[in-house]
């Protein structure tokens, strides 16, 4: 299935998109699915971000090659950071070069995960039934404020539209073995599979279940393969007037324009 979360008529609900026909969901989808007998057609709606999260959690270096490329060590156990629920935004909403930041800012294709109901201290073997789906996600990053500026990731990862999702959430999806592509201008950056990840989804939702409680909607960003722009020679980064697509095999692709910040 693949759940929309849209906006129509004032009102933001849930559906089921089935090709250009939305059925309606009475309520949200995290406790149930339940379709409340409407429809909606594709066209005159507008798609917001798959979720609304309460919580953003994202995985550094959990791909082998991307851990390689950055001369970093492969970790022995998960790196968390959080993103601002305020990063958040929709496919086709432009991704915002900062007006404080705008000469290095990167791409990161990512799985992201979305959690279905309450998670804490949750076997790996058990993990992903607590999962409603996945979805397409991009960890922009300022790589200025990541690596010179600051000392930790906060402002780089957290800048407005700085965490784009969607255009829906896949409920049927195995997630040890998803293709993982970033394209900027149709040039392909990115081309890999989850099966280069060092934590699989299951051991990560297990892992962060016993650091804090995994609320219904929260989405876990699982990490990004090789390719990004920092690590080229010479570096690659965004420019007003770039767009920037994820593709996750199995579930879609996430298009996103590139905007500098209005004076």
């Amino acid at each position: 299935m693949k759940i929309v979360r849209f906006l129509k008529d004032g009102q933001i609900r849930y559906g089921l998109l089935d090709g250009e026909r939305i059925d309606v969901l009475a309520g949200e989808p995290f406790e149930a699915i339940r379709p409340d007998g409407t429809t909606a057609a594709l066209g005159e709606v507008k798609l917001l971000a798959p979720v609304s999260p309460p919580n953003v959690l994202a995985i550094g270096l959990n791909y082998r090659q991307h851990a390689l490329e950055t001369k970093a060590a492969i970790p022995d156990r998960p790196l968390l950071f959080i993103k601002a629920s305020t990063s958040v935004i929709a496919a086709g909403d432009p991704i915002v070069l900062p007006a404080m930041a705008p000469d290095e800012v990167d791409y990161e294709a990512e799985l992201a995960v979305v959690i279905g109901r309450a998670a804490r201290d949750v076997a790996p073997d058990d993990a992903l039934s607590y999962v409603l789906g996945y979805t397409c996600g991009n960890d922009v990053s300022a790589r200025d404020c990541q690596k010179r500026l600051d000392r930790q990731w906060a402002r780089a990862k957290s800048f407005d539209t700085f965490c784009p999702l969607g255009p829906w959430i896949e409920t049927d999806l195995d997630p040890t073995n998803a293709p993982v592509r970033c394209r900027v201008n149709g040039r392909t950056m990115q081309d890999s599979s989850t099966s280069d990840m060092i934590f699989p989804c299951a051991q990560l939702i297990s892992y962060l279940s016993h650091c804090l409680t995994l609320l219904p909607g929260t989405v876990i960003l699982t990490g990004t393969p090789p390719g990004v722009g920092v690590a080229r020679e010479p570096a690659v980064y965004l420019r007003a007037g770039d767009v920037v697509e994820v593709e996750i095999g199995g579930v879609g692709v996430l298009r996103n324009p590139v905007a500098a910040a209005r004076a």
